[in-house]
């Protein structure tokens, strides 16, 4: 890749880790050296934007990492609604793209709400059903605050994800109930048996209809694939198959900005004064657990589990890369 772009992909991945996102942290760099060296995406792929009407514009990714095409999208889409007030991007000829928090969280410091949402490969059925055709397509949504710290959602329609029961299936957990079902579509708590299954939704068929319109609007738009047109988890990603989604909206074009964040700070105080059901210590707004994980990593440092340190190290010595000095 080029150093921009190897720098771009580091960051997202490390930034997951700080902020406990392991599915979506380092544990994906064999995985993301495998796609750039023999899986057929393309290293030094250029995003362009090909097409532009009024707010809107449709992104061909150019085969590159999700990451790289994801943050070309939302940077355009930031600068455009600082004059249109809100702004879309659609992207196709994109690839895994990480988790969707790094492009909802882009828009904060420009006091702006950031929407992003991906496709992802087929992993649930749909309601009742055994065949593995819906993705748990996730979304991203990002709200600005005051003093309290921002309102970050970042959530997939499945009650876990892949690279979730991965870690459990490095530590040699099984997962827990009412994660996924097994191939025959029976709930199961074995982790190999449920990699080879089917994720569970969120709240049943509402999940299911949740993620197909987030996959819709990721790839429908711009033309990318959906669904099995993107691969499946046996063969693997198809390259620049994924699309994706990108929305700002500048709340000054609808509100005082000082205003919505003092309002906004009065709903996070709600949920924090709120009553506690007993033997609950705190109550969480989306994004408060991953600042408290980020500042505490930041600070001890992000502890990975062996079968991620042996991952990272295979990789690095298939090509002849030097880790650093006391890597384990």
């Amino acid at each position: 890749m080029s150093t921009p772009g190897a720098a771009l992909l580091t960051r997202t991945l490390v930034a997951s880790d700080l902020r406990g996102i392991h599915s979506h942290g380092v544990l994906r760099v064999p995985d993301y050296v495998a796609k750039l060296t023999t899986g057929g995406v393309d290293p030094r792929g250029r995003p362009r934007i090909l097409r532009e009407f009024g707010a809107t514009m449709s992104i061909d990714g150019g085969n590159s990492m999700g990451q790289i095409a994801g943050t070309f999208a939302m940077e355009r889409v930031i600068e455009r609604a600082r004059t249109t007030g809100v702004a879309a991007a659609a992207v196709h000829g994109s690839n895994h793209c990480g988790a969707m928090d790094h492009y909802a969280r882009m828009a904060l410091a420009h006091d702006m709400i950031g929407i992003a949402t991906t496709n992802a490969l087929p992993t649930m059925a749909p309601w009742g059903g055994a065949d593995k055709i819906v993705g748990i397509n996730p979304v991203g949504v990002a709200i600005p605050a005051g003093v309290e710290d921002p309102i970050v959602l970042d959530i997939a329609f499945g009650a876990t994800a892949h690279g979730k029961m991965r870690i459990y299936q490095q530590k040699g957990l099984s997962i827990p109930e009412g994660w996924a079902f097994d191939e025959n579509g029976l709930p199961t708590t074995d982790t190999d048996a449920a990699l080879r299954g089917l994720i569970q939704p969120i709240g049943g068929y509402k999940g299911v209809g949740l993620a197909m319109v987030t996959g819709i609007l990721s790839s429908l738009l711009s033309g990318a694939g959906y669904g099995l047109e993107t691969g499946n988890m046996v063969d693997g990603a198809i390259p620049g198959a994924d699309g994706q989604f990108f929305l700002a909206l500048r709340v000054a074009a609808f509100e005082d900005m000082a205003t919505f964040k003092s309002r906004i700070d009065g709903i996070v105080r709600q949920i924090h004064e709120s009553r506690r059901a007993p033997g609950v210590e705190r109550l969480y707004v989306p994004g408060e657990m991953e600042v408290e994980f980020e500042a505490e990593r930041r600070r001890d440092g992000i502890p990975l589990n062996d079968a991620t340190l042996a991952g990272i190290t295979t990789a690095a010595q298939r090509f002849g890369i030097a880790l650093p000095a006391g890597w384990s």
